[in-house]
């Protein structure tokens, strides 16, 4: 029988990422690649995908996703050819009061698809918020609970790229409050009263992180996820939209909304 794909899956590999200030970030990467082999072809194709990985490491970015997966067709006179890899990406914060710096762990992806007819790049980013509940504010006498969460933003573009910066910003944005990893008692106060400023259940977030994504003409598909894991329920709350904004330049009449949501409890 005919094999879909052959490839090497869930290999830890130290990558460097290109950053947006036009540095290079050490990583380590979670590995999937994989590659629709022809079927007069029965030998193996680990050592070939793994010299490709190796080749590109150094150099680990959008721009060059493309060209990593066309060098993979080739080498194994492949149909298509298939890459997603994870990793943990730090960026420099500073606390809104005393602007001390630390270090904040996001978590991004690149999954990206070459065959003959196709040309697929998604980029995905996983950002922890605070979200303040609005009920719980409307109802309580003495405060409100909040609690972290985190948004999960998938993105394909039309035709310049963003850079994961740019997406975990704009999260970040849409939520009651950012969450940091280092903060001054100064700074715990600042954010607890903005995210009591701001109340937010999970379905504002995702709302507002689609609209937010929708304005941006870079965008050609994206989808958002929001996990808010409860401080006073033993479960999650959830919520998942997904959207194809129609092509525009910006404008000052705001984001376009093109899109269906459903929210889970």
């Amino acid at each position: 029988m005919k094999l879909a794909s052959v490839g090497i899956k869930n290999i830890r590999y130290p990558v460097q990422v290109e950053e947006k200030a036009g540095s290079r970030q050490q990583t380590v990467a979670t590995v999937c690649l994989s590659a629709a082999m022809p079927s007069s072809r029965h030998d193996t194709c680990a050592a070939s995908l793994l010299e490709v990985l190796h080749r590109y490491q150094a150099q680990m970015s959008v721009r060059i996703f493309s060209r990593l997966l066309e060098e993979v067709r080739e080498r194994l006179a492949a149909q298509s050819a298939q890459l997603a890899m994870s990793f943990p990406y730090f960026l420099t914060k500073e606390a809104p009061v005393s602007g001390t710096r630390s270090l904040m762990e996001y978590r991004c992806a690149f999954t990206g698809t070459v065959g003959d007819q196709t040309r697929d790049f998604v980029l995905g980013v996983w950002a922890p918020i605070t979200t303040l509940c609005p009920c719980s504010k409307e109802i309580s006498q003495f405060g409100a609970h909040n609690q972290r969460g985190e948004v999960n933003l998938n993105v394909r573009f039309r035709r310049r790229f963003l850079w994961a910066e740019d997406l975990i910003a704009l999260v970040e944005r849409a939520a009651s409050a950012p969450v940091f990893a280092l903060l001054k008692r100064p700074d715990e106060k600042y954010v607890t009263e903005a995210a009591y400023r701001n109340p937010m259940f999970v379905e504002d977030v995702v709302r507002r992180v689609a609209e937010l994504a929708s304005g941006l003409p870079e965008i050609a598909w994206f989808s958002v996820g929001v996990e808010s894991f409860e401080s006073i329920h033993k479960h999650s709350a959830y919520a998942f939209l997904e959207g194809t904004p129609e092509p525009k330049e910006r404008t000052a009449e705001g984001p376009t909304r093109n899109f269906e949501g459903r929210r889970d409890r």
